[in-house]
C-alpha cells in the first residue's frame, strides 16, 4: 500500500520509466510552448490553456507573445491593453489576474519567477497545478501538476474510485501522483514526465472512446479491467446552471464610434467594455429621453454561453445622440479595447 492514500502501490512496473518511453514515440511535437525553459512562456500557456482548447489558445499565445514579449513589457502595459488582446478568449479574471501576476514577478522578485512550486503560488492567479507546472518544466522540481488530463489518467490506471469532489480526495491523490514521479536527472527527467502525462490525457486517455490499446499502461490498467474506465474520474459535484436576460444599447455614430461604458467589479464582464447594459428593457427604456426611446430598433435576441449561465442576450440599436455619453465614452477605435466575445461579434458584423 502507499503510505500517504491507501491505494495499491504500483510494484509491477515502473510508471514514469513507461510513461517517458511511450512520450519518446508518441507524445506531441510542434506546440509553441514545448521544449522551452523559460518561466514566463510556460505560465503563459498554463493560464491561457485553463478551460480552453489547444487550437484558440494557439493564436492567442502568438499574439500575446508578439506584443508582450517578456514579463517586463506585461506588466508595464495597461489593463485595458491586456483585456483588448485577451478579448474573446473568455474566463476574463485570467487576464486580471495575468497582468497582476506579471506586476508582482516585476516589484516583489526582481522580474525573476520564483523557482519553487511552493513559491509561485504565492503570486495573483498562480494554483498548485500552474504552479507545478512551470516549477517541473523550468527549474526540474520534482512536484506534481494535477490538472485535468493528469486526474483522469492516474484515476483510471490506479483504480482511484475516491470522489475527487471532496478536498481530503484530491490531496490523496495528489499525494499518489507525487510518489511515481521520477526519482533520478530531475533536470531532464521531469519536464518530460510533466509534458508526457499531459499528453497522454490529452491524446489517448481521453474523456470519450479512449484509445486504451495505444496506452502504455494497458495491461496496467484498472479500469480497463474493470470494464469501467467512463466512470473515473469520479466527482459527484455537479454545476448548477443559471440563466440571466441582459438587455444592450448599441449606439454607433457615423464615423463608427461606439457607445461604451467600463463594466464594474465584479460581476458579468468585470473590467471589459460593453455596450451599455440593463437589467431589463424597462431599465434601458428609462435611461433614454421619450423621443429616443420611439427610435429604439430591435434586434433578434441570441443565447451566449458561459461555464455556470445562459446570457440571454437583447440588443437594441439607436442612432447616435448628444444625449447619449452620459451611458458611456464614445469609443472610436473600439477594436483596441477589450471586449466581450458577443459585442466584439456584434460590431465586427
Amino acid at each position: 500500500m502507499t503510505k500517504a492514500t491507501g491505494l495499491p502501490a504500483v510494484s509491477s512496473f515502473d510508471f514514469a520509466q513507461l510513461l517517458l518511453v511511450w512520450h519518446k514515440k508518441h507524445g506531441r511535437t510542434g506546440l509553441p510552448w514545448q521544449s522551452i525553459r523559460d518561466p514566463y512562456r510556460v505560465w503563459l500557456s498554463e493560464i491561457m490553456l485553463q478551460q480552453t482548447q489547444v487550437i484558440t489558445v494557439k493564436e492567442y499565445y502568438a499574439r500575446f507573445l508578439k506584443r508582450f514579449p517578456t514579463v517586463a513589457d506585461l506588466a508595464a502595459a495597461s489593463q485595458d491593453d491586456v483585456l483588448a488582446l485577451w478579448a474573446g478568449l473568455g474566463y476574463y479574471s485570467r487576464a486580471r489576474n495575468l497582468h497582476a501576476c506579471a506586476k508582482a514577478v516585476m516589484s516583489l522578485h526582481g522580474g525573476e519567477f520564483p523557482h519553487s512550486a511552493e513559491q509561485l503560488q504565492t503570486l495573483p492567479g498562480i494554483g498548485p497545478s500552474t504552479a507545478a507546472a512551470v516549477a517541473s518544466f523550468c527549474f526540474g522540481e520534482r512536484v506534481a501538476i494535477l490538472d485535468g488530463n493528469v486526474k483522469r489518467v492516474l484515476t483510471r490506471v490506479l483504480g482511484f474510485e475516491k470522489d475527487l469532489a471532496a478536498s481530503k480526495h484530491e490531496r490523496e491523490l495528489l499525494a499518489t501522483a507525487n510518489d511515481l514521479l521520477p526519482k533520478r536527472d530531475l533536470a531532464s527527467s521531469m519536464p518530460r514526465y510533466t509534458q508526457a502525462i499531459m499528453d497522454l490525457g490529452a491524446t489517448v486517455c481521453t474523456p470519450r472512446q479512449p484509445s486504451c490499446q495505444a496506452c502504455p499502461f494497458d495491461r496496467h490498467c484498472v479500469a480497463k479491467a474493470q470494464s469501467k474506465v467512463q466512470d473515473y474520474p469520479v466527482k459527484t459535484k455537479k454545476l448548477k446552471r443559471s440563466s440571466q436576460s441582459l438587455w444592450l444599447l448599441w449606439a454607433q455614430r457615423k464615423d463608427g464610434a461606439v457607445l461604451l461604458q467600463k463594466r464594474p467589479m465584479p460581476g458579468v464582464w468585470a473590467g471589459l467594455y460593453c455596450l451599455p447594459l440593463f437589467e431589463s428593457l424597462e431599465a434601458l427604456e428609462s435611461s433614454l429621453p421619450a423621443k429616443q426611446k420611439s427610435a429604439l430598433k430591435a434586434l433578434a435576441p441570441f443565447v451566449h454561453v458561459l461555464t455556470h449561465k445562459d446570457l440571454h442576450l437583447h440588443v437594441l440599436t439607436l442612432e447616435s445622440s448628444p444625449a447619449l455619453p452620459a451611458l458611456g465614452d464614445w469609443v472610436e477605435d473600439w477594436r483596441r479595447v477589450g471586449l466581450p466575445a458577443p459585442v466584439k461579434k456584434l460590431l465586427s458584423a
